[in-house]
């Protein structure tokens, strides 16, 4: 079956790094469009960055010239690089897969989740 399985959270004080990982399996990796999510407590599950088949990517505004989300697709891998981190990016994030190769069209595949925490 389609697993996606995160890694890479962690706890990271203010203006640090963190680079999340997804490891997709039992899927054709390269033909999908890819993505991470967040939830922080008590709001509802937004997008940060999709990546689609072809590598185009696009962001939530809040996360634009921090975050970089990329694949491998030689590795069935998608990652997101995050820079410059605050506190409001605390949150739970899961890696998803689209229904598609475009990032426009549904999730059908969540991950676990991966939680990260921004605080000094």
């Amino acid at each position: 079956q389609v697993q996606l399985v995160e890694s890479g959270g962690g706890l990271v004080q203010p203006g640090g790094s963190l680079r999340l990982s997804c490891a997709a399996s039992g899927m054709i990796f390269r033909v999908y469009a890819m993505g991470w999510y967040r939830q922080a407590p008590g709001k509802e599950r937004e997008l940060v960055a999709a990546i689609n088949r072809g590598g185009s990517a696009r962001y939530e505004d809040s996360v634009k010239g921090r975050f970089t989300i990329s694949r491998d697709n030689a590795k069935n891998m998608v990652y997101l690089q995050m820079d410059s981190l605050k506190p409001e990016d605390t949150a739970v994030y899961y890696c998803s897969r689209y229904s598609t190769y475009d990032y426009n069209s549904g999730i059908d595949v969540w991950g676990q989740g991966t939680q990260v925490t921004v605080s000094s």
